[in-house]
């Protein structure tokens, strides 16, 4: 059981990471709190994994045939690279992160199934897309409703405040139950854990995350590509809320980073499209696109570690010293 350890570090780096995702933008229009932000995250993004995360708990089993030593090294190769582009105040996609650990382990073991690759891809394709409409239907409906039915400025700081609260918990929850699957789910392909042990380990170790390590990624995601008013933080957390909820019941894990920066670039786009910061999202963008590399190269790197350490072991076993034996064999 030692192994799941690698998927409690994947939980807690996805945690830290996607965090921002939920709250991270009424923390930064300063309707929230951080510290009520990240204890309402960390609770719900539990009770969503509990309820839905069995959903989306499939989809990476077919991707590759798994060992439990697999499953360890695939956890471990994305928690690294998921905690590198947090360190980076980048938001990552996890789900981009698995699929490419996955694969670099499938490729190495000749047993990559890329058809089942194209709805994955194509999931990741329309969640940034989803959130870009759903956050520039939604601000534009909250435009009008807002201007037309509460007219008093304490009234409409009272609704923002209690809409953000709200939305929040549902992002939460919609995160904790399409995004454990990132965390536990090659665990159930591989047969160490059920699905609901699985999804309790995760949001559980998701909840550490949000908890301890969140406040410098949270503070990118809600200031960095638009400066946002309490109404389009509203917009922004609904939209990538309901774009995780209708993956979830497809059964595919998404990048909640992907809906967020969708929604709040949507929500850019109903103000000015001069307020979006073209360069962050650009550094965002590539961060995308080198996770699924930067995660199936780490997987490389700790397969050849992990083919010499027995090796290492009855060295250290025997009392004799570390020949230069391991190194042919660590390439082999």
């Amino acid at each position: 059981m030692w192994r799941i350890l690698s998927g409690c570090f994947m939980g807690w780096s996805l945690g830290a990471n996607n965090s921002a995702n939920v709250f991270g933008t009424a923390v930064a229009s300063g309707l929230v709190r951080y510290a009520v932000a990240i204890w309402l995250t960390a609770i719900f993004v539990v009770a969503g994994a509990v309820l839905e995360g069995a959903k989306c708990m499939g989809t990476y089993g077919a991707l590759a045939a798994l060992s439990a030593d697999a499953a360890f090294l695939v956890t471990l190769a994305t928690a690294c690279t998921v905690t590198f582009l947090t360190h980076a105040a980048i938001p990552a996609s996890t789900s981009q992160a698995v699929v490419g650990a996955l694969l670099g382990w499938a490729a190495l073991h000749g047993t990559p199934d890329f058809t089942k690759l194209y709805k994955i891809v194509t999931c990741w394709v329309l969640t940034p897309v989803g959130g870009i409409v759903g956050g520039w239907l939604l601000f534009r409906i909250l435009q009008e409703v807002i201007e037309k039915h509460v007219p008093s400025l304490v009234a409409r700081n009272r609704f923002y405040l209690l809409g953000v609260l709200v939305t929040g918990c549902y992002s939460a929850y919609c995160l904790g139950a399409n995004n454990v699957a990132n965390v536990t789910g090659v665990y159930v392909a591989a047969g160490l854990l059920d699905a609901p042990a699985a999804a309790l380990v995760g949001g559980l170790s998701i909840a550490l995350g949000v908890l301890t390590y969140s406040r410098k990624i949270m503070m990118a995601v809600g200031k960095g590509i638009v400066p946002l008013d309490p109404g389009s933080a509203l917009a922004a957390v609904l939209a990538e809320a309901l774009t995780l909820h209708v993956f979830t019941q497809i059964g595919v894990p998404v990048s909640s980073s992907q809906a967020i920066v969708g929604a709040v670039i949507g929500v850019g786009l109903v103000r000015d499209r001069k307020t979006v910061n073209a360069r962050m999202v650009g550094r965002i963008a590539v961060g995308w696109v080198l996770t699924p590399v930067i995660a199936a190269a780490v997987l490389l790197a700790l397969h050849l570690l992990w083919k010499g350490i027995p090796l290492w072991v009855d060295s250290m076993c025997s009392g004799s010293s570390i020949s230069p034996t391991p190194v042919p064999y660590l390439w082999q």
